[in-house]
């Protein structure tokens, strides 16, 4: 599979899924839990790779498993797109279900908030769905977070730390990644705070998104 963008399938609502790295990408919510100062759509850009992300409504379950197609032609099906996907988790999880049962195999990238949206831990409810969660940990402190990534609910930060240690139990492999470019945000830290938990870490770069 080429490393360039393959295609951008649309639905009624808008792009649901795109094609980049060997990896379909789902679209299935514009809505989030963060306004991260850093992300393409609160700056006027609903652009990823030339495909625009701007929903006119949500996809359903069946759209989107539509546009996936065979899961086996892809490394991995990753929900992420410009939107939280945790905030439809039981519609990503019903998608996931499916889609494993044709021999895919699952990522979500998530900002972590689940738990402090749902008001439990509902880290169990990934287990035999999910096969990889990238967490956006973004910051080593709370200070920074709440700086960069702005978020709606009290409490975010370590919230999302809580979902990351928990996850782990459920999850078989688990990814927190950080910005580099982003003043005062150290990558040696953000990676020690993963290695502390068991996770991995990853680095992304300001301003490259797909």
């Amino acid at each position: 599979m080429s490393n360039q963008l393959s295609s951008c399938l649309e639905a009624p609502g808008g792009t649901v899924s795109y094609v980049l790295h060997g990896n379909c990408y789902l679209n299935i919510t514009n809505r989030c839990t963060l306004r991260c100062g850093f992300c393409p759509k609160f700056n006027g850009v609903w652009n990823v790779q030339g495909c625009a992300l701007r929903l006119r409504r949500e996809p359903t379950a069946d759209e989107i498993l539509d546009a996936v197609g065979d899961p086996k032609q892809y490394q991995e099906v990753v929900f992420c797109g410009l939107g939280e996907p945790t905030l439809r988790l039981y519609t990503s999880l019903e998608i996931a279900s499916r889609l494993r049962a044709r021999g895919a195999r699952i990522r979500v990238n998530t900002d972590g908030l689940a738990n402090l949206v749902y008001g439990r831990d509902v880290t169990p409810d990934l287990e035999d769905n999910i096969d990889a969660l990238s967490i956006s940990l973004n910051a080593q402190n709370e200070i920074l977070y709440n700086r960069y990534c702005r978020p709606k609910l009290a409490g975010a930060y370590r919230s999302l730390l809580d979902f990351a240690r928990r996850a782990g139990d459920f999850v078989p492999e688990v990814t927190l990644t950080a910005i580099d470019g982003l003043s005062g945000v150290d990558m040696d830290s953000c990676a020690s705070i993963a290695s502390g938990m068991g996770a991995k870490f990853r680095r992304r770069v300001l301003d490259e998104v797909g």
